[in-house]
């Protein structure tokens, strides 16, 4: 199996990674059921990279059925360091503008609480730090990388506000999420970054925005085909800025937190978990409980 660090997970509009030499399509089992769609294994200027349809091939999965555990488990047992999320966005600020994009540091959950959130569970309790719940080192490389490319506005931090869907907002949610601090709005980054972090996986969100949501008074309210033409434009701009990252992120030291989030996030004593969770698990907790 080829050297795999980087993953990249496709939001709406970008189903497909162009220009990959010596393509590989993968079907992964997990312990977790399938991920949304086989894996495309392939080298983009020379440096291989992970692809996966978040929202399946022809868009079939709703952010509230996403496989995210089978996702990100794919990702790792592939060897994935560095997973790089590109996600469809609104905007909740009159600075961040459609069609920019947004390198967001923090998020706030509003979600109902019905999506699979953790690995650890049935006789094993991780409590990991999230804090930080995008990895800083990775993130910077990918703004740097939009910065000297120059296709969309970039924009380096701001609050990721994280909603069920798949329904749009209404006015009073709208004007509501910005009054609490957020900055864009999306449907899917959670429960993924806690999945990365669980699986000691570096994330980061390229979050492509396509509207203004339902709070900016003086805009349109926002269709269905605004977001498309908007996510079309998006996703010529996030083909070029993975191509000039993915080498960037293949030749980084790996300084975080991330690649040891479990060492002592393991509760649990290991003469009480079942050996077979400790066997289902072991991708992500043999190495500290051997």
């Amino acid at each position: 199996m080829r050297d795999v660090r980087v993953g990249i997970i496709g939001g709406s509009g970008l189903y497909a990674m162009e220009g990959l030499a010596n393509v590989e399509e993968m079907t992964v089992n997990t312990p977790f059921g399938p991920p949304s769609d086989n894996v495309v294994m392939g080298d983009l200027d020379g440096v291989s990279a992970a692809f996966l349809p978040r929202h399946g091939e022809g868009h079939r999965i709703s952010p509230t059925e996403l496989p995210s555990r089978a996702n990100v488990w794919a990702m790792r047992s592939l060897g994935v360091t560095h997973l790089l999320s590109i996600s469809a966005v609104g905007s909740l600020r009159e600075d961040f503008a459609p069609r920019d994009a947004v390198i967001p540091d923090q998020i706030l959950d509003r979600t109902k609480g019905i999506r699979p959130a953790t690995f650890f569970e049935d006789g094993l309790v991780a409590h990991i730090a999230f804090a930080e719940p995008y990895c800083p080192e990775f993130c910077n490389i990918v703004y740097d990388a939009a910065v000297d490319l120059g296709v969309a506005t970039p924009h380096r931090g701001g609050t990721m506000i994280v909603m069920e869907g798949p329904q749009f907002s209404t006015k009073a949610e709208s004007s509501f999420y910005r009054q609490i601090g957020g900055d864009i709005i999306g449907m899917t980054a959670l429960p993924e970054a806690k999945l990365a972090r669980e699986a000691e996986i570096c994330y980061c969100t390229l979050a492509m925005i396509t509207d203004y949501d339902c709070w900016h008074e003086s805009e349109e309210a926002v269709t269905v085909d605004m977001v498309v033409e908007n996510m079309q434009a998006n996703a010529k701009a996030s083909r070029a800025i993975l191509r000039t990252v993915i080498p960037r992120i293949a030749e980084a030291e790996r300084d975080c937190e991330c690649a040891s989030a479990l060492e002592n996030a393991i509760i649990t004593s290991p003469d009480a978990i079942p050996e077979e969770r400790k066997q289902t698990l072991d991708l992500l907790v043999g190495k500290y409980l051997d």
